[in-house]
């Protein structure tokens, strides 16, 4: 293909993604008050009544404080529900323009980093969301009683997607060590060797990146990363075995049928001592030649 060829079909590509895109965003939109709204909101309402603002009939609600806050807010969370709604789509168009330049282990590769980031992301978001609840009540709470705690819909809401954005990002960093280990970048023996680092700085990361900035929520993110990080080590450990495996295997494979072997032919030394004999054995000598048969009779 040319290069108009190939820019045709990129433009192509990207603008049926985006149709895509579209069209989760209005699935999105339509959910939000079908139950998406009360989902993102649940572990806000499900705080204790001292700790969430009560309306009149004492229910749980959301502070806006602008005229345009509402409809941003809304848009906003369609539009990321959205993505990650038509994700299996837009991800198959950009699959389809890049695999003709692919090899089939390279295709192999392709497919199982993009399966395996889109698991560690959900992963990571949804423990985000299940432990949302415990750190808004630990940081709410040392508000202290004298206080009225009453959150506004923007900043509740980035702080949510901060938060399952921070966590999904995070379980996919060990999947790097993954696949530079699988394309011969990163040895099981370096990361062995560097496995106290990786712990300290993992825990280190993890402080940094969480929105919340306290131990709780630290502990949660840098907990499993450790796990993912030994899993990542174990599983170089046995891709290197099998790389040498196989290299042992095909070590000859590429030379050529008329090339001199590799091997060292000269013979090894053999010690020309004869070996003892062990007790109650006896040991048998070479039988004597003819001629030196008739020089004993002589």
């Amino acid at each position: 293909m040319t290069l108009v060829a190939h820019l045709t079909e990129l433009r192509t590509r990207v603008g049926t993604s985006l149709l895509f895109i579209l069209l989760g965003t209005a699935l999105a939109f339509w959910w939000y008050e079908h139950g998406l709204g009360d989902v993102i909101r649940a572990p806000y309402c499900g705080l204790p009544e001292d700790l969430r603002y009560n309306d009149s009939d004492g229910g749980c609600g959301l502070l806006i404080t602008d005229v345009f806050g509402g409809a941003l807010i809304r848009l906003k969370i369609s539009f990321i529900v959205g993505i990650v709604l038509s994700a299996p789509f837009w991800l198959f168009q950009l699959w389809r323009f890049v695999t003709p330049g692919l090899e089939r282990n390279e295709k192999f590769y392709g497919v199982s980093f993009v399966a395996a980031s889109s698991a560690l992301f959900a992963l990571g978001a949804a423990l985000a969301y299940v432990s949302l609840a415990a750190g808004l009540r630990l940081l709410l709470g040392l508000a202290g009683d004298g206080a009225v705690i009453a959150l506004t819909a923007q900043d509740y809401i980035g702080f949510v997607l901060s938060l399952l954005l921070a966590f999904g990002v995070s379980f996919e960093v060990p999947l790097i060590a993954v696949m530079l280990n699988a394309v011969g970048i990163l040895t099981y023996a370096a990361l062995a060797s560097a496995r106290r680092w990786i712990f300290f700085l993992t825990v280190v990361f993890a402080a940094f990146v969480t929105p919340t900035q306290d131990p709780f929520t630290m502990l949660v993110m840098a907990g499993p990363m450790v796990v993912l990080f030994e899993m990542a080590i174990q599983l170089a450990r046995l891709v290197d075995k099998r790389r040498a495996r196989r290299a042992a295997v095909e070590s000859f494979h590429d030379l050529d049928d008329d090339a001199a072997s590799p091997l060292d032919p000269a013979p090894s030394r053999l010690d020309g001592r004869p070996a003892a004999a062990a007790p109650g054995h006896v040991q048998l000598l070479p039988s004597a030649g003819p001629a030196q048969s008739r020089q004993g009779e002589r």
